[in-house]
């Protein structure tokens, strides 16, 4: 299917107004893109580690909308675009609306939820494989500790640095220095990581996530795995303030507990931890880029952890920790 694509530069000041516009005539799907900078509440609400480098903000903005084009490809727009038209010269009265001027362009409806799928591959560490669902296990491959994933809507294929780092802590700490141990699985996604560390001899996982999208390809994938539905059990919810997740999820239970996070969720979530380790328990953090790796250490340090390892991947640090 192909879609019509239609961009109307006009102002920061006027873009609200403008979707509302849109909107009002029916319209959906509406993208904004301009160079505003994010508040400070902004990045909080979406986690955000590090900003991109955007250019200067100079108050102009785009306003995009689509139409669907007919399959003989002789769609007419003319009624829906003159109103849009007369909703603009509205707008003026109201807001500065810049140019106003329209432009027109044609994109495919592509399948984007499978076309990633070409970019993940198997791959092993150590003697584990990470193996999509989708592809064949090798022959020369049967012989290592299969996961399988899907990551569905969920982040964690298992190819990030960030995971890798936490997926080397979990084969070093578990069975090791922990024998079967429970652990919690802090931003759980795929549930790649509960799942290593049920295939490393965790005897039991609990997950939570702020995404409830994540409980589904979790549980999808422990079922992939073969693994029993009762060794795992998955919440949705924000550790960090939800006294009842907290609650729920229990105090003093666990041996491990991995988040691959970000910097800016760790540090406000490295207090409410120590209540739920075992004395002598482990914190295995990843997700922090290199420049805050000082600061979570901090947070960690003062949340009563010693820090026992500090390992880096690309630009990417994790931060493995005691209780004391």
């Amino acid at each position: 299917m192909k879609w019509k694509k239609y961009r109307i530069e006009t102002t920061t000041a006027a873009e609200e107004f403008m979707s509302s516009m849109l909107m009002e005539l029916g319209i959906e799907g509406i993208e904004i893109e301009d160079n505003v900078p994010l508040s400070k509440e902004d990045q909080a609400d979406m986690f955000i580690d590090f900003l991109p480098e955007l250019p200067e903000d100079k108050g102009i903005s785009y306003v995009s909308f689509y139409l669907e084009e007919s399959e003989d490809g002789k769609s007419d727009d003319t009624e829906i675009l003159k109103q849009v038209k007369m909703g603009l010269e509205d707008l003026r009265s109201m807001v500065d609306v810049g140019s106003g001027m329209i432009t027109s362009s044609e994109t495919e409806d592509l399948d984007w939820i499978n076309n990633w799928k070409k970019y993940f591959s198997s791959f092993t560490i150590d003697n584990l494989l990470i193996k999509p669902t989708w592809e064949e296990q090798k022959e020369e491959d049967k012989d290592k500790l299969l996961v399988e994933i899907d990551p569905g809507i969920s982040f964690g294929t298992g190819k990030h640095e960030t995971t890798q780092l936490c997926i080397k802590q979990l084969m070093k700490y578990i069975g090791k220095e922990v024998k079967a141990p429970k652990v919690l699985d802090v931003g759980c996604g795929s549930g790649i990581l509960s799942i290593v560390a049920l295939k490393l001899g965790a005897r039991e996982v609990v997950g939570t996530d702020l995404d409830a999208d994540c409980m589904i390809s979790t549980r999808d994938n422990m079922e992939v795995n073969h693994l029993d539905a009762s060794l795992g059990k998955f919440y949705v919810g924000n550790l960090i303030d939800d006294e009842e997740l907290q609650k729920t999820v229990g105090t003093k239970e666990y041996e491990i507990v991995v988040a691959n996070i970000l910097a800016d969720v760790i540090i406000p979530m490295a207090p409410v931890i120590p209540d739920r380790l075992k004395k002598g328990g482990y914190f295995i953090t990843s997700g922090i880029i290199d420049f805050k790796e000082n600061e979570v250490k901090e947070a960690i340090e003062k949340a009563g952890f010693t820090v026992v390892e500090i390992n880096h991947q690309g630009e990417w640090v994790n931060i493995t920790a005691q209780k004391n």
